[in-house]
This record gives C-alpha cells, sequence and structure tokens, in this order.
C-alpha cells in the first residue's frame, strides 16, 4: 500500500518468479475480477507473464493486513493468509508445483512499444475464475534479462 512513497515495483530477475502470490485460506475461496502489470522499461530480451492457480506455495515476502485492501471501504478485512508461505510478493523459492490452472498468460517482445509495457484484464462477471480454498494464485515472470515490474490482483471474498 503507498502511503508517503510511491507504489512499490520488484525487479523479475532471469528465472520464473512469482512477483505476488495470494494464498486461500481453508474456508475461503475467491472470484477473480481483474488482474493487471507494468513494467518500467522495454525488456531487453523477450518474457513471459502468466496469472495461474498452484497448489504449492512461493517462499515469498509476506504482505502485511494493511496491503490487502478491500474495494469496499466498509468491507471487513481480508482473510488470505498472510505469511511467508501465505499472501505476499517477490518470491525467493518457487516449490516444486505439481498441479497448475492458467488463467491468463501474456507475451512481452523485446520490441514492445510503451503500450505493451501496461496490461490490465478485467473478467466479464459470468467468466471469472474462482480460486479454491487452500490454492495459491500466482503472477509469475519469466524473463532473459531483469525489467522491474508492478502488479495487481482484484478478487471478491
Amino acid at each position: 500500500m503507498p502511503t508517503t512513497a510511491a507504489q512499490q515495483k520488484v525487479t523479475t530477475g532471469t528465472a520464473i518468479k512469482s512477483m505476488l502470490q495470494v494464498a486461500t485460506p481453508s474456508a475461503r475461496q475467491i472470484q477473480l475480477i481483474s488482474w493487471g502489470f507494468t513494467l518500467d522499461a522495454v525488456p531487453a530480451s523477450a518474457g513471459q507473464v502468466e496469472l495461474i492457480q498452484t497448489d504449492v506455495a512461493a517462499t515469498v515476502t509476506a504482505h502485511v493486513a494493511s496491503g490487502v485492501q478491500p474495494l469496499d471501504p466498509n468491507a471487513p478485512a481480508s482473510l488470505m493468509t498472510l505469511s511467508t508461505s501465505g499472501t505476499g510478493y517477490t518470491a525467493t523459492a518457487e516449490g516444486t508445483v505439481t498441479a497448475t490452472r492458467t488463467f491468463d498468460a501474456q507475451l512481452i517482445p523485446p520490441t514492445a512499444g510503451a503500450l505493451d509495457l501496461n496490461y490490465v484484464y478485467q473478467w466479464m462477471p459470468d467468466e471469472r475464475p474462482i480460486i479454491a480454498v487452500s490454492r495459491f494464485l500466482r503472477v509469475r515472470a519469466t524473463f532473459g534479462a531483469a525489467v522491474n515490474m508492478s502488479t495487481w490482483i482484484v478478487w471478491d471474498e
């Protein structure tokens, strides 16, 4: 959550990396509304950004409760699991994933123009994916050369 400083961006690195992870608790599923990302420069080599559900957590920097902002200011606090193996960002280890569901994937060429550096997707109400209980929703990035990225996900609990 930006307060006195601007929204933070994180480097993608040169191997697959979960940039953002949302962990559903054992008693709550979520429904996706939209997601997106921004790159701060044209990548030096091609890359891919994907939104997937996995069965295994990545090791991440844990989000704090104030970083998970509800759309409705009167809504109760999110029930998503906040921890280094839960909801967080900039993974240091991906874990051994054995099952995934892909919701969106974007290829970014090294010839990308300014419009290709910002991506937003919003699902129609009757096509919104549901993330099951005790699963992990991840924005993963793979680039041949590191680039800085900001990413976000909007969901309904």
